[in-house]
Formats: C-alpha cells, sequence, structure tokens
C-alpha cells in the first residue's frame, strides 16, 4: 500500500502521526513524507535563511528515524502557503501522481493556524487535480485514484474528536526520537517557551491511549465526501 503524509511544517509530522507512520513501515508499507512549508520563521533568533534549509535537514532526520528515506518539500517560506496558488497546487498535483497513494494523511480544516488549514485545502484540491488528465499535463500520467484522506489530530488535541485511534504503544519512543531531531524547535520551546514539547506529545498520545483503551495512540477522521469513503481498513490495525 502507498501512504503519502503531507504536512505543512517539517516537524508537524511526527507530532501528528508518527507512530502510525512508524507501523505502516513495520507491516511493509510505502510511506512519502511531504511537508509543505519550509518552517523558515520558527525561531526568534535564528534567521529565516538559515533556519529553512536547517528545518529540512531535521525534518529528514527525523522521518529517518521512523524508517521513511522518501522525504520532498514544496519549499514554500511559512505563513506563504496557499491552497488557491496554482503553482503550488500543480506541485501537489504531481506529488499525488508519482506517489499514487491508497491513503494521504494530513491536517484537520480547522486546525489553530492558517499554514495548517492551507495545507489541508491543498492537498484535498490537489488530490481531486490528479484524477484529471488534462491538469498540468506533461507530469506523471493520470491515475484516475480518489484517495481516501484521514485528518491527524490538532495540536494538543483542541477541537478535535477521533473516528479512529491507532495503537501506537510500540512506537511511541520511536515518535519521540523522531520529534527529538527537530533540535532548533525542541531547544527553542524549551529554552525560551519554557515548554517541554516532548513531554506534550507523550501526554496527548498517552490520552489517545486512555480513549482507546491503551498505553499510547493516535486519533484520526475521515474525510467525509464522495468518493472518498471506504469499506476497506486503511490504518494500522493490531495484530
Amino acid at each position: 500500500m502507498n501512504v503519502l503524509v503531507v504536512t505543512c511544517h517539517p516537524d508537524d509530522m511526527e507530532i501528528g502521526c508518527g507512530g502510525t507512520l512508524a507501523r505502516y513501515v513495520q507491516q511493509g508499507h510505502n510511506v512519502t513524507f511531504c511537508h509543505c512549508a519550509n518552517g523558515n520563521l520558527g525561531h526568534v533568533i535564528i534567521r529565516p535563511e538559515e533556519l529553512g534549509p536547517m528545518r529540512i535537514e531535521e525534518a529528514r532526520r527525523g522521518a529517518e528515524k521512523l524508517g521513511i528515506t522518501d522525504v520532498i518539500t514544496l519549499n514554500v517560506g511559512d505563513l506563504y502557503v496557499d491552497h488557491r496558488d496554482q503553482k503550488q497546487v500543480e506541485a501537489m498535483t504531481e506529488i499525488v501522481r508519482r506517489v499514487n497513494p491508497d491513503v494521504i494523511i494530513t491536517h484537520d480544516p480547522e486546525d489553530y493556524m492558517k499554514d495548517h488549514r492551507e495545507v489541508s485545502l491543498l492537498v484535498f484540491d490537489a488530490s481531486f487535480s490528479a484524477t484529471v488528465p488534462h491538469f498540468a499535463e506533461g507530469g506523471s500520467p493520470f491515475t484516475g485514484i480518489f484517495a481516501p484522506i484521514f485528518y491527524m489530530d490538532t495540536l494538543a488535541g483542541v477541537n478535535f474528536q477521533p473516528e479512529y485511534y491507532v495503537n501506537i504503544t510500540d512506537t511511541i519512543e520511536q515518535k519521540l526520537e523522531a520529534l527529538d531531531c527537530h533540535d532548533s524547535q525542541i531547544k527553542w520551546m524549551r529554552d525560551h517557551d519554557n515548554v517541554d514539547f516532548l513531554d506534550m506529545v507523550r501526554t496527548c498520545a498517552k490520552y489517545r491511549g486512555y480513549q482507546s483503551g491503551v498505553a499510547y495512540a493516535e486519533g484520526f477522521k475521515i474525510c467525509k465526501v464522495y468518493p472518498r469513503m471506504t469499506t476497506k481498513r486503511l490504518l494500522p490495525l493490531d495484530d
């Protein structure tokens, strides 16, 4: 099975669904990770021109911890992700066509910040555009697939009621090790905001675990539009 996860910032993937992606990899599925923004505005001291490349490298190292080697960036500056930008739509359309996903995971369309919401809309629109054979011609062949879209949890789980849970008890440490690769963010939040972000992410996973009867879990909702729904269980199941 081909899995495409599209997030906004380089560390959003580990936060929202890193444990689930590690399980996909363990089960032999092909996972491609794309982050749209380069995270260049995510620091008070480090300048954007230095931080962007730094965070792209952190994304590569974090994905590698989860066993993901196919890492793509659209390299859009923070606060400039725009689902109405034709170049961004065409770039995401090409990614969907290349990956030919059986399932897509991305942000909830009502997440807490503009860039996250724009990514959600961009993925929705581009995954439809990928099925239109004469749109953005000259790239990969037309796939004809309307991939089901799953929305991952919001930051701290605010205003998000999961419809599906994935048991990540066996991959929680791997998830946190991957997140810890994002040195520019973890250290900055600890030093300047007095926030232990790794502990916060662990606590959120433990809370979802309480809800679903396991030690640690990640929560998801499915995009409910025609023809995205499916009778198949596409998220990892317990043995």
